[in-house]
């Protein structure tokens, strides 16, 4: 799913580095149609990766700035398409070859090793030739004022994908995951950022490092909300900037899904809890035998507005991210393409308001955490207790 569809899976980065070029736009759009997209329908190469438009996925040319620009935001997406031939296909047809082969040469009861892999290498090559390429597409949103980049794919491959050629388009510039400790710098106040530094279990910046050494601040803050989701009123103020005016209310709850992991003898167990609960009792129970929580279904209201995704609390990823949605509106006097760019700027600011509701609610936890973590440990304790 696009960044326009109503539901969508994003992960954030921030962008590191700087340019010296006064015209920032027209030098990105330089370095993506430096790597655009080459369509390979006409063709028997097996793999092609660029960039194309965000708008029209079929569209590699970057000429005009304005075709990736949309006011600070810098948009344009990955496109990958790759050939592949189905297992149960290439043996079949490699079996085949290897008949054919002996059959041509009846002195030999078998086929060497060298020859061998020549037919598969032929085969493989016929294959393809024949095989249609297939599309893959993931949109990237630069918002070129606080250098947050998001991207709409989870997969590793694909990220790390993204990553390596967004380097190798952008000279001087790379990205770094937007981890957990990463994003929790980002909502803290100042007074709390040495609190936030001592409690940062890594000893180092590599991002691997930090993500495997705050597991807790995920798993922590999944608890904490469940406890909030059950035993208070689950209200919380806007703290962060952005659409949303500050102070004002929302309402986040887990809710239908949750996704446990802990240890047992000779490995890890994930648990997963699905469907309406009354008091969480089974995850209650899990919790007290030493699982955490990993992964759990929120939701965020505000008036009639809401919020929904399955957040990964390993590496602060938003799947199934369902912001409140936007249509595009036709009439007779705009043209297509300004009703296409109202819909991305409609689009994007209900995804940014829905992530500065989460932001809002981190910061919230942090400040308990960072503060009188060890008052709220023994309550949320003698709660768990009571399962």
């Amino acid at each position: 799913m696009g960044i326009l569809s109503n539901t969508v899976s994003i992960c954030q980065f921030q962008v590191i580095g700087e340019t010296s070029t006064d015209d920032f736009f027209a030098w990105a759009g330089e370095c993506l149609a430096a790597n655009a997209f080459h369509p390979i329908e006409q063709t028997s190469e097996e793999l092609s990766v660029g960039w194309v438009h965000l708008a029209d996925p079929k569209e590699q040319d970057f000429s005009l700035p304005q075709v990736c620009r949309r006011d600070h935001y810098l948009i344009f997406s990955l496109r990958r398409d790759q050939r592949r031939v189905p297992a149960a296909l290439m043996r079949a047809h490699l079996e085949q070859a290897q008949n054919d082969f002996l059959s041509a040469h009846p002195g030999q009861q078998r086929v060497g090793k060298q020859k061998k892999e020549e037919l598969r290498e032929a085969v493989r090559g016929a294959l393809l030739a024949r095989t249609l390429p297939i599309p893959a597409v993931y949109d990237a949103v630069w918002d070129t004022r606080s250098n947050l980049l998001t991207f709409t794919s989870l997969s590793p491959k694909v990220t790390e994908l993204f990553e390596g050629l967004f380097k190798q388009t952008f000279t001087g510039l790379r990205l770094v995951a937007l981890h957990p400790m990463a994003r929790a710098a980002r909502v803290v106040p100042a007074t709390l950022q040495p609190a936030l530094q001592q409690a940062n279990r890594a000893t180092t910046e590599a991002v691997l490092e930090q993500i495997q050494q705050n597991a807790w601040l995920g798993s922590d803050f999944l608890l904490w909300l469940l406890y909030q989701t059950l035993e208070s009123p689950s209200t919380y103020q806007v703290k962060q900037p952005g659409i949303a005016a500050e102070g004002e209310s929302f309402v986040a709850t887990l809710n239908d899904r949750l996704v446990l992991l802990g240890g047992i003898e000779g490995g890890l167990q994930k648990i997963t809890v699905a469907g309406p609960q009354d008091h969480f009792g089974e995850v209650r129970a899990a919790l007290q035998h030493g699982k955490q929580i990993i992964e759990a279904n929120l939701t965020m209201e505000k008036q009639e507005h809401a919020w929904k995704m399955t957040f990964k609390g390993g590496l602060f990823h938003f799947a199934g991210y369902k912001a409140p949605a936007v249509k595009l509106e036709k009439d007779a006097i705009t043209d297509a393409a300004s009703e296409k760019e109202a819909l991305f700027y409609e689009r994007m600011a209900v995804l940014e308001e829905g992530l500065q509701l989460f932001d809002s609610l981190l910061s919230t936890f942090l400040e308990q955490r960072l503060r009188d973590w060890s008052v709220v440990e023994k309550d949320i304790t003698g709660w768990l207790e009571q399962a």
